[in-house]
């Protein structure tokens, strides 16, 4: 299959598309984004890849960092993960605090910034240096020694990340953070601030394409039976609460972030990012959302 031509055609199509999105002004930084960016990529797990637009410009990965964080986090402690945070989809905005007093401080899923904020509070304890060895892993499963944190961004999202800072004492107050809540939040502030292009994240994504190997190397990362879990995680909760739209339109596992991105897997196939900063009202990237329903629908492969 030519994926080069389908990726040019998804281009030329999505142009034409008038952009309802807005980019999100709610973190200073990434109210600054050209709305007018568009990329994608897509790398097949036989070495191949390509990609159209503004797939080499680095942007702010947002909240697909996470799938990073529960990967290492869940190869960490096993099973015992899943005492402190769920796996089903949340139905409510990402950053709920009425889901979460309910459900007395359990989160719905390790994707909403709830959940991720328990996993940053694992990483944060079994780390000796979370923020290093968190980019250890990254540059780990990409191959990219350079990925890094955008620390205006990250001072940015401290500077009016009020609500992240209500949920973490709120499941402190439960019983479900057990470590320094300031140390936490500057972790979870610099997971969601990591920059990479389309290319470099599609690249890093082949590790849940490829059933928790790299591809070319022989070394297992996560094992098969994580790599599904973690999948159908994403399937089922990695688009906030329009996780089912996307399974419906796309039928791809994958994660959004408020940055505009987009990453995607076809287990055995290959794995794509894209971009488009502007988001929908639900908070994933308007254009990205059409772009990835044009892909299944052209290559006429989705996981279904």
């Amino acid at each position: 299959m030519n994926f080069q031509s389908i990726l040019s055609e998804i281009d030329s199509e999505v142009a034409r598309i008038p952009d309802e999105g807005k980019v999100a002004s709610y973190i200073p930084e990434l109210a600054k984004v050209d709305a007018g960016k568009f990329g994608m990529h897509l790398w097949h797990v036989d070495g191949d890849h390509c990609g159209i637009g503004d797939d080499r410009e680095a942007f702010s990965v947002q909240s697909i960092a996470k799938v990073f964080s529960l990967t290492l986090a869940y190869e960490l402690e096993g099973e015992s993960i899943w005492k402190r945070v769920g796996v089903e989809p949340s139905g409510t905005r990402f950053n709920s605090l009425m889901q979460l007093e309910f459900e007395q401080g359990i989160p719905r899923n390790p994707l909403i910034n709830s959940g991720a904020l328990v996993i940053a509070d694992i990483l944060y304890g079994r780390l000796n240096d979370p923020r290093r060895e968190l980019l250890d892993f990254i540059r780990l499963v990409s191959g990219l020694p350079d990925v890094g944190y955008n620390e205006t961004v990250a001072l940015s999202e401290k500077q009016s990340g009020f609500r992240n800072a209500a949920l973490v004492n709120l499941m402190r107050s439960f019983g479900n953070i057990r470590n320094d809540i300031e140390g936490i939040l500057d972790f979870y502030f610099h997971l969601c601030s990591i920059e990479m292009t389309c290319a470099e994240l599609s690249k890093a994504f082949l590790l849940y394409a490829n059933h928790g190997k790299i591809p070319g190397r022989e070394e297992e990362i996560i094992s098969k039976s994580k790599a599904k879990r973690i999948n159908a995680i994403m399937q089922t909760c990695g688009f906030y609460d329009e996780a089912g739209e996307f399974a419906f339109k796309v039928g791809l596992p994958g994660k959004s972030g408020v940055g505009g991105g987009i990453a995607a897997v076809h287990p055995g196939k290959y794995a794509v990012a894209v971009w488009s900063p502007g988001l929908n009202k639900k908070g994933n990237s308007f254009k990205g959302m059409k772009a990835l329903e044009l892909l299944t629908t052209k290559t006429e492969l989705s996981i279904f």
